[in-house]
């Protein structure tokens, strides 16, 4: 009956739609660096030295230009260095030009050739500059720039010459994590973002954002700084916007030969009446240049599997798990044909935990990073063999930047910590090149000789405070920055030392999500929110989509509504496992579907529903996923529980006006040919249950 019922719901109705241009560059930003960074012009940067701005001194200190060896396609970097010769103070901005996009980035260096401390260095803004409309993307006009027509929106954009600032919360374990916010701005008025705590998308702000400008341009913004970054955003006029964005706290001296770095600021230009093009344009930029690489080709990220098929109490998380309970179930996996890509042990594998220990449980034993001996006799080696038997990679949790009281490191490192007063953490200084160094090697070593191959790293801490607490007087960010460089060392030389390592980014979930992190890392859970709660799930998945192309979470197979909201460019399975009748059936249909799909969420996203309410349970949820090149994508809809609408029409986006396609409805074993024009148009999409969701793939076919 459902069958029947939608097939005479799906009928094509047209409707006035609003036609808008998606853009593929092939220019670059290199016309304004060359701009902005000349000899004799202020740069975009500013700082405050010795009392005074820069915007007075800067252009009279020494300065130089070159260009620097880059051995990746389709980038060019310079460095534009400024010297202070009476005080020994240099700044070198590295920027770095895109070929394939109209993107540019930089960071600051400070450092002192003096012997002498410097004056003080404040108020550190890494980009500072008024972008003024029509003018900026002036290097855009000449460019040889395909348009592909989008259908209508489904989010807020500009219609009548303002400015408007898209940008969206950080996790904070909430159904609304990521939440997409839209503000039109008002001349005079700022907006300020930065981060609740410590880590770079914890609660507030998500360090990602849009500036819509009047005239059909924007740009996109990327902060890549894992801590407490900020930005503030203030229209100036009818025609000019500025941005200042850095390090939220930072006031200090430099000791003699002493060097630091700034977050990284990414501008990506972007010309459309539509602003998911800024969107679309920066996701590819993402995948293109700020995604993992393994033997110079993309890396995609893993349809894990899960070792639990359920602890009991008084057992949490992996407290109680066996060395031949986990052989048992890899091979179990093997035997029912049962085909993820990794297999995920996380936490409590380690000494210290257990339900017969004092204080056994996995959070009391960050900082034992030995296998517990009870339990895993020989390491966790053997189970990394009976992984890699199966066919799968083994992905194993740490949390190596809190150290709690009695542990392995707390023990025999307590100089490699910092602690503030009433708190029983401790947080793992990397900012300590010592203790950078042994972690480095410490960690090596047993990803070696345990044969780990997906390393999952959280922190489930505010850093902040320990930060700040640990500053010496006229040194206010130093150990943040200090931090963080030790952070960004520790993950290179990991990567470095195992070509094919991947890194999983968690921190109580999303909340270290930056351009820093994303170049290194993806978040395979990107939220602590209730755990698979699907309409959450979709929530999640709908509004960190306008930002990054390759995010998890759990994907749970109770039916196709549970596993299509916890789809995305990677998944986190909690599979079955013979927990009743035909339940490995539909594991291996999940994880087939999975492997179908995952190649679309590296497309451009359009969402079909409006942001409003998008949270609530009364509610239509719908996105789509296009893939220009291959001239295909799906549609994925979510009628809710709540929701009394049997149906609602869409407009997709990116389809070729004049051509025709091929729409599959997977459910129901229905096919449809529309035209592109029509499609863009409007038609309707039917569910007559709630709680239920619907697939629709498409491809572009030949002829009328």
């Amino acid at each position: 009956m459902k069958a029947k019922f939608l097939v005479v719901n799906l009928l094509i109705v047209i409707c006035h739609g609003i036609f808008s241009q998606s853009n593929t560059p092939t220019a670059n930003a290199k016309q304004w660096m060359e701009q902005h960074f000349a000899k004799g012009v202020v740069p975009p940067f500013s700082f405050v030295y010795g009392g005074k701005h820069s915007n007075g001194f800067i252009q009279n200190w020494q300065y130089s230009a070159e260009k620097i060896a880059s051995d990746e396609p389709n980038i060019e970097k310079y460095v534009y260095s400024y010297a202070d010769k009476a005080t020994g103070l240099s700044v070198k901005c590295i920027v770095t030009c895109f070929g394939d996009f109209p993107a540019i980035e930089w960071i600051l260096h400070f450092s002192n050739s003096s012997g002498k401390n410097t004056p003080l260095i404040e108020k550190v803004a890494v980009a500072d500059y008024s972008f003024v409309a029509g003018v900026d993307h002036s290097f855009l006009a000449n460019a040889n720039i395909t348009v592909s027509p989008s259908g209508g929106k489904a989010v807020v954009s500009s219609g009548d010459g303002a400015f408007i600032l898209h940008r969206a919360g950080g996790s904070d374990a909430q159904r609304t994590d990521f939440q997409p916010i839209d503000e039109a701005m008002q001349v005079g008025k700022n907006i300020f973002m930065t981060p609740s705590r410590g880590r770079s998308s914890d609660g507030a702000a998500l360090p990602f954002f849009n500036i819509e400008m009047p005239g059909g341009q924007g740009i996109m913004v990327a902060v890549g700084w894992t801590g407490k970054w900020f930005a503030d955003v203030v229209q100036t006029d009818t025609k000019t916007v500025s941005l200042r964005s850095g390090m939220e706290k930072m006031q200090l001296m430099l000791y003699p030969k002493e060097e630091i770095r700034t977050p990284t600021i990414c501008l990506l230009f972007w010309q459309s009446e539509d602003r998911m093009t800024g969107h679309n344009q920066f996701r590819q930029f993402i995948l293109a240049h700020h995604s993992r690489k393994i033997n110079g080709g993309f890396a995609e990220y893993p349809l894990t599997g899960s070792f639990r098929m359920g602890d009991n109490y008084p057992c949490g998380e992996f407290e109680c798990t066996t060395e031949d309970y986990l052989i048992s179930i890899a091979k179990r996996y093997k035997y029912f044909n049962l085909t993820p890509e990794a297999l995920w042990l996380d936490a409590g594998w380690y000494e210290g935990c257990g339900w017969d220990k004092p204080n056994g449980q996995w959070w009391q034993n960050v900082g034992n990073w030995v296998a517990a001996k009870d339990r895993f006799p020989n390491g966790l080696r053997p189970v990394a063999d009976a992984v890699h038997e199966a066919g799968f990679k083994f992905l194993v949790w740490f949390e190596p930047e809190r150290v709690r009281p009695q542990t392995m490191i707390d023990r025999e490192h307590p100089e490699f910590l910092l602690n503030i007063p009433n708190r029983d953490d401790r947080l793992f200084d990397l900012g300590n090149q010592e203790a950078r160094i042994w972690l480095t090697d410490y960690m090596t070593n047993f990803l070696k000789t345990e044969g780990v191959d997906i390393y999952r790293q959280d922190f489930n801490m505010d850093p902040y405070p320990y930060w700040t607490a640990n500053d010496k007087p006229g040194r206010t960010g130093i150990s943040e920055i200090r931090h963080i460089e030790g952070l960004y060392a520790y993950w290179d030389s990991l990567l470095v030392r195992f070509p094919n390592l991947l890194i999983d980014n968690c921190a109580s979930g999303g909340r270290r999500l930056d351009l820093e992190t994303v170049s290194r890392s993806a978040p395979l859970w990107r939220t602590d929110y209730n755990y698979g709660e699907p309409n959450g799930m979709q929530c999640h998945t709908y509004s960190l989509n306008f930002y990054l192309p390759i995010h998890s979470t759990s994907t749970s197979i109770t039916d196709d509504y549970y596993f299509r909201s916890g789809m995305n460019a990677a998944a986190t399975g909690d599979w079955l496992i013979g927990r009743g009748s035909g339940t490995f059936a539909i594991s291996r249909k999940y994880m087939q579907e999975f492997r179908e799909l995952r190649a679309y969420y590296y497309g451009d996203y359009y969402p079909l529903t409006p942001t409003p309410n998008y949270t609530s349970n009364n509610v239509w949820l719908a996105y789509q996923l296009n893939r220009p090149k291959e001239k295909d994508g799906i549609i994925i809809a979510f009628r809710r529980a709540d929701s009394r609408e049997t149906s609602i029409r869409i407009k997709p986006s990116g389809l070729e006006k004049d051509a025709f396609y091929e729409l599959i409805y997977e459910d129901y074993k229905f096919n449809s040919r529309q035209k592109g024009s029509e499609l863009m148009n409007g038609f309707s999409i039917s569910l007559p249950f709630p709680s239920t969701s619907l697939l629709i793939k498409y491809r572009l076919t030949l002829g009328e």
